[in-house]
Order: structure tokens, then C-alpha cells, then sequence
């Protein structure tokens, strides 16, 4: 295979996965613009922003069929035009339905970016050095969500946060064109259109797949439902911070998710060990939730914006335990089902937050008192402190889920499994 060609079309997908991450997470930088733009609260914040969760959690099984079938370079490019339009629609939207709609075409166009971009890795590169370049594809496309921190608060105050999505439309249409030219065809890659029922079945059948899946659930749910919409209306209120302040904070948790998803799949790779790897970052990544309720419930007030930096970075660094799902499940499946394998256990990553970011809204919503500021709801430390509570939950849930991934040894045992 050309690698060159593999490379740039790498380097398009890469990119299509940065604006990915940036949806993903751009609803916390905006909390307060959103609820003053469409007069809603907390419950409607969050499903406004889970919405794309609820979508890309809906696709990824597809999404695995369609990489399997029609290869990366067309889902890329239907997958960019339809994201382009639903930032437009967001940007511009008068309405919270019209929002509703256009966060939901960016949740469908963006479904497809990670799968494609983990089927070019699987047919074009070394399978012992999946993980390590998953994570090197990942620290890459994390930018996004860096992006979305401090910068798109910047952006915001600067120009508005409807023509900073516009502008991001126009990207995702220059990169699905992009993605048309550059992305090679990948016909080895292949499965049978006939057979693909076939082979969805045994992914799902098989019981190895399924603990990467609450893994996932939990502890991305955790991670992304936090880090994603609540940890900005969160520091502001809770540990007295500035938006922009807040915001940086969101920019550093996703720089250490960033190097973490590079580090740790390298450090897989060179130990021959992935469920032993996983398991003790993302212990790291449990007690962190523990250290934010804490917090919470303190009678001294706001922690030091040291040591609320420096948590933010640890939690990344560690949430990223979490990324060696993916070589995981490829590793326990057919090799030439790469597609499906990691899409089932990546539903987890996004069911977890589709469910967790109403529902942080919804409990505390239960509790307020009814004050306002602006236009912006103001919860209590007891009401934070039942939402950071359920998220504590999800993590340690997903981190018993991990104590069940069969370790591979970082090489695809499915034959062998069959053989005995």
C-alpha cells in the first residue's frame, strides 16, 4: 500500500476528528451563552449538548458496518457535508428547536470521523502498533477539544459564538471535499455487503467484546459529561473562578486526556499489556471525583487555582486509560471486522455522556432554590454536589467493568480463542 497516500488521507481524517472533539466539548465553554440565547435551564442545557451523544451513540454500530463496507473515504466525505450543515443551523439557529436540529446533524456528520479514522490505522500500519498510534491520532485530535476551552471563550467574547460555528461549517465542508480527494480507497479492507449481518453478530456474540463497553460507558461518560458542558458553570460557581478562567481549566483536563491517550497506548505496547495498563490509570482517574467532591463540601472555600490546574491535568492524563478499549476489542475479534469490533465498545463512550450530562442537569434541578444571574441558573454546593455524586458513580462503575477485559498481550488472539 502507497504510504504516502495512507498518510495524507490519515492526515484528513485526523483533522475531521479534531472538529469532532471541538462539538464534543464546545457546549461548556458556551453554558451561559446558550441558556441566556434560548431562555432554558439546566435539564434542556443538557440535552441540548447530549444530543450529539444521543446520535453518535445511535451511529457507531453503523458507522462500523459502513467502514467495513464502503471504506472511510465516502463516510468521511457524506459524514463532513452533514456535519458542515448542522454547525450552520446551530450558529444560526433562532430557536432551541432549530439548535436542537442543527446539534443533531453535527452529532450525525461527526459519528463517523473516529471509526474511519481507526479503519485506516488497522489496514495501513503494523497491527503491534495499533494502540500507540491510535493514541498519537488522538493527542492530535484533542487539539479540538483544547480549542474548545479557553479559545472558543475567546472567540466567543470576541466575535459571538454563532459565527464561530459558521466558520466551523465552512471547515467541516472544506475537509468532507478534502477527504473525497485525498482518502484512499481501501478495497483489502473490505467485507462482504452480504456477509456483514454475519459478522455484526459475532462481534456482538462475542462475551470478550462487551466489558470495553461499560468500561467506556462509565468512565468516558464520567469524563465527557463533566469536562464537556458542566466543569465550566461548575468552577465558576463553586470555586469562584472567571469563564475564562473556568474555561482554561477545561483546555488543560483536555491536554492531559491528549498526551494520555499517546502515552498510554505507548506504554501498552512496550509492556504487552492492556487490561493491567487500564486498570491502574483509570483508578487515578476514580479518586480524582473524589478529590472534586471534597472540594465541594469544603468549609474553606475555593481550592488554589494550583491545585485545581494540576487536578484537571492528572484526570485527563488518567481518563485516557480508558482509550485502550479499542485495541482491546480489535484484539478479540476477526481481524478483517476491525471496523465493528471498536465501533461496539466506542457506543459505550457516548452513551455514557448522552445519559450522564441531563441527568447532572436534571438532579440538580430537582434540588435548586430557584436563583438566577443573569439570566443563568445558580446551584448550590449541595446541588453540585448530588450531580458530581452520579458521576462518581459512573466512574467507579466503568472501573469495575475494566477488571473484566481479557488481556491480549497486545496481539489478536480471536484465532486462537476459535482454535481450542
Amino acid at each position: 500500500m502507497n504510504r504516502p497516500a495512507v498518510m495524507l488521507g490519515l492526515g484528513v481524517a485526523i483533522g475531521a476528528y479534531l472538529l469532532s472533539f471541538f462539538h464534543r466539548v464546545a457546549p461548556a465553554a458556551i453554558s451561559g451563552d446558550l441558556q441566556v440565547s434560548f431562555a432554558i435551564g439546566g435539564a434542556q442545557l443538557g440535552t441540548l449538548a447530549a444530543t450529539y451523544f444521543y446520535v453518535y451513540t445511535l451511529m457507531q454500530i453503523p458507522t462500523g458496518v459502513l467502514a467495513d463496507t464502503l471504506g472511510p473515504r465516502r463516510i468521511l466525505f457524506w459524514g463532513g457535508l452533514v456535519a458542515g450543515v448542522g454547525a450552520i443551523l446551530f450558529g444560526l439557529a433562532p430557536s432551541f428547536e432549530l439548535a436542537f436540529a442543527g446539534r443533531t446533524l453535527v452529532g450525525l456528520g461527526v459519528s463517523v470521523t473516529f471509526i474511519a479514522m481507526l479503519k485506516l490505522l488497522a489496514i495501513g500500519f503494523d497491527e503491534r502498533r495499533f494502540a500507540t498510534l491510535t493514541g498519537l491520532c488522538m493527542m492530535i485530535g484533542n487539539l479540538g477539544s483544547i480549542l474548545a476551552g479557553a479559545p472558543l471563550a475567546w472567540a466567543t467574547q470576541a466575535a459571538g459564538w454563532r459565527q464561530v460555528f459558521v466558520v466551523v461549517g465552512l471547515l467541516s465542508f472544506a475537509l468532507a471535499f478534502a477527504s473525497r480527494a485525498w482518502v484512499i480507497e481501501t478495497p483489502a479492507g473490505k467485507v462482504d455487503r452480504a456477509a456483514w449481518v454475519k459478522g455484526l453478530a459475532s462481534v456482538l456474540k462475542n462475551r470478550a467484546t462487551w466489558p470495553g463497553f461499560f468500561a467506556n460507558a462509565g468512565l468516558s461518560g464520567a469524563f465527557f459529561a463533566f469536562a464537556g458542558l458542566w466543569a465550566v458553570p461548575y468552577l465558576t460557581q463553586m470555586q469562584g473562578m472567571t469563564r475564562a478562567t473556568a474555561s482554561s481549566h477545561v483546555s488543560i483536563y483536555f491536554l492531559g486526556f491528549a498526551i494520555g491517550s499517546a502515552l498510554w497506548g505507548r506504554v501498552s505496547d512496550a509492556l504487552g499489556r492492556r487490561r493491567a495498563v487500564a486498570l491502574a490509570v483509570s483508578g487515578v482517574h476514580v479518586l480524582g471525583w473524589g478529590v472534586w467532591l471534597w472540594a465541594t463540601g469544603r468549609a474553606e472555600g475555593a481550592l488554589p487555582l494550583a491545585a485545581t490546574y494540576a487536578l484537571c491535568m492528572v484526570m485527563g492524563l488518567a481518563t485516557a486509560g480508558f482509550t485502550l478499549s479499542w485495541a482491546s476489542a480489535k484484539e478479540v475479534n476477526p481481524p478483517q471486522l476491525s471496523g465493528m469490533a471498536t465501533s461496539v465498545v466506542n457506543v459505550g463512550i457516548f452513551l455514557g455522556p448522552a445519559i450522564l450530562q441531563p441527568m447532572v442537569g436534571w438532579l440538580m434541578e430537582r434540588s435548586w432554590d430557584g436563583r438566577m444571574e443573569a439570566g443563568v441558573r445558580i446551584y448550590s454546593a449541595a446541588d453540585w454536589s448530588n450531580g458530581l455524586m452520579l458521576l462518581t458513580a459512573a466512574a467507579v462503575a466503568g472501573w469495575c467493568a475494566t477488571l473484566l477485559v481479557t488481556e491480549t498481550g497486545c496481539r489478536n488472539v480471536w484465532r486462537a480463542k476459535e482454535e481450542m
